[in-house]
């Protein structure tokens, strides 16, 4: 029996398992790994921060759906992916993480760079163990790799140095599996499903991240019921395009119709939904849940009938079973106020006063002049809300942004990782300026390695969606401004190609040309600080808290950005 090094095998198996790159930056620990890698059909991102390269291999993940690899040396290195690992874990993207210690014989003894990586790890993955001999190398890689496939989600692998360049006998051919199941309720509860569903009179469907590959199904079914179809932020490419029964989120970040649509029923369905704000629930209806994971039954508000199964293969049995409704008033009144919400939204992307860029201009310029297959990613904040709302989904474009752990810097990282997966697709990354410039230093990944994404900075000279929420609070805004560079000209320093624009009338001819780049480009816009995030439904609270920062901006003579806030929301 042939003899390897603990490394190679490592490699082999996540070869085996689908890994096409790995992201990160080399050290001490991590040598033999990065060696194997080198001898191995593997590529390796050289990246600038390990958490940006994370998220880079979450983003890779994420949107291709194949298991993707990061590593670092012992310490710093592995520590420093915690974050971009917890953004990855909870898009349920698939992502393995080679985490390398110290030696084995000094483990335990608080030697420099040890930290307890099983202890921080285990918080936010499927799967997290060591090597702790040899002979465990392939099936404690191929069992993280499983893992991560099946569950949807990260694994990690720890490596002590001096385990990762021994060498043992191959051993049992352990290797990943993945099955591909089909899942659905049983007879008794689909017809459960359908008594509920035929009695209801104001039926709303509610279609999370589970309805990807069930669009055809679930315009079916509302065609059948006649009944209006919502959806979570994360289901947007799956649910909006081409769908006549759509009314668009719910949420703080939803919109009129999409709240309206799930506040009035009196029968929620919700599939594939594990939308997580109970307040946005309807008070008074029936719910049902359809989900794969049956600890996501109930989980965020009660229901009255939970059930297991994949959406696409439970509304193919369920159909038969339901009646033709022909009342469709309830439906009828729903999409006149999508068309009212979408004139609203319409109305909003225009350039604003005196030659202001508004934040929704330059977000519907992006999406005129995109690719019909692009791909965006956007950073947590405001960014991601101009994405959701003012870029048309179409079945061919994706989208990416933090709506569950909801971190800053996202948007950037990740599209290098798409990027570097989908070469032959556009990748445009909707950046805050804050975020950007919390890992700033990865867009010389984009130079080094060659990968030609186009980044919009939304240059508002503030943490804008945390001031909003300062003021919305009756707070003053505290802490929240931003001195930034001309980020155009550091991107030329990068050896980016970088254009600024400051008002309205330079915008869309700038937007085109930043598009139309071969390279690497960066497109620094300057936006209205005061333009804000409108929730679907204002509270009294809201307005009442929002008056009280106003009173309190003029007694602390700051009445000039008052009198903005009004002239940009309500007097355009």
């Amino acid at each position: 029996m042939s003899r390897k090094k603990v490394a190679d095998i490592i490699i082999e198996t996540l070869v085996e398992a689908g890994v096409q790159r790995c992201y990160g930056i080399v050290g001490d620990t991590l040598n033999h790994v990065t060696d194997a890698i080198r001898r191995s059909p593997i590529a390796w991102v050289h990246m600038r921060h390990e958490e940006a390269g994370a998220m880079a291999a979450g983003g890779e993940a994420l949107i291709t759906g194949r298991l993707t690899a990061c590593a670092g040396t012992c310490g710093p290195g592995s520590l420093h992916f915690v974050n971009g690992l917890f953004e990855a874990h909870r898009n349920r993207a698939p992502v393995v993480l080679i985490a390398t210690q110290v030696a084995t014989a000094e483990m335990g003894m608080d030697f420099p760079q040890e930290v307890d990586l099983k202890a921080i790890y285990d918080t936010c993955s499927h799967f997290c163990s060591y090597i702790h001999h040899p002979a465990q190398a392939r099936r404690v890689t191929a069992l993280a790799a499983q893992a991560a496939l099946n569950r949807r989600g990260a694994a990690v692998i720890i490596v002590p140095g001096d385990i990762s360049s021994a060498e043992v006998d191959e051993g049992l051919p352990f290797r990943p599996h993945q099955p591909q199941p089909l899942l659905r309720p049983s007879d008794t509860e689909l017809d459960a499903i359908a008594d509920r569903l035929n009695a209801g009179k104001r039926v709303t469907i509610y279609c999370g991240s589970g309805c990807e590959g069930a669009h055809d199904e679930v315009v079916a079914l509302a065609e059948k019921i006649q009944a209006p179809v919502a959806h979570t932020s994360r289901a947007k490419d799956f649910i909006e395009p081409d769908n006549p029964y759509n009314v668009g989120m719910t949420g703080i970040i939803g919109e009129p119709s999409g709240f309206r649509a799930i506040d009035a029923c009196d029968t929620l369905l919700l599939l594939g939904a594990d939308f997580a704000w109970s307040q946005f629930y309807p008070h008074e209806a029936t719910l049902i849940q359809v989900d794969s994971d049956p600890t996501h039954l109930g989980r965020r508000h009660p229901v009255d009938l939970g059930v297991v199964g994949h959406v696409r293969e439970t509304l193919q049995a369920l159909l038969p079973r339901l009646h033709p409704r022909e009342d469709h008033a309830f439906l009828r009144n729903s999409l006149r106020l999508r068309a009212d919400t979408r004139g609203r939204e319409q109305g909003e992307e225009h350039a604003g006063h005196d030659g202001l860029v508004h934040p929704q201009y330059l977000t519907a310029l992006i999406d005129r002049h995109a690719d019909d297959d692009a791909v965006f990613t956007a950073d947590g904040g405001s960014p991601m809300v101009w994405l959701l709302r003012h870029v048309r989904s179409n079945g061919r474009r994706r989208t990416l942004t933090s709506l569950v752990h909801g971190t800053m810097a996202n948007a950037m990282p990740s599209a290098l990782g798409i990027k570097k997966a989908l070469p032959e697709r556009q990748v445009i990354a909707l950046c805050g300026d804050g975020g950007l410039a919390m890992l700033l230093g990865d867009l010389l990944t984009a130079v080094q390695e060659d990968i030609p994404i186009k980044v919009v900075v939304y240059n508002n000279g503030s943490l804008g969606f945390v001031e909003m929420e300062q003021k919305v609070e009756g707070l003053l805004d505290a802490y929240t401004d931003l001195k930034n560079p001309d980020f155009a000209r550091l991107a030329d320093a990068m050896g980016i190609y970088g254009r600024r624009v400051e008002s309205a009338g330079a915008l869309e001819e700038a937007v085109r040309d930043v598009l139309s780049r071969p390279g690497p480009a960066l497109l620094d816009v300057r936006v209205n600080r005061y333009e804000l995030v409108m929730p679907p439904k204002i509270e009294p609270g809201q307005v009442l808290h929002t008056a009280l920062y106003s009173a309190k901006a003029v007694l602390s003579g700051r009445g000039d950005e008052v009198g903005e806030l009004l002239r940009s929301n309500f007097l355009d």
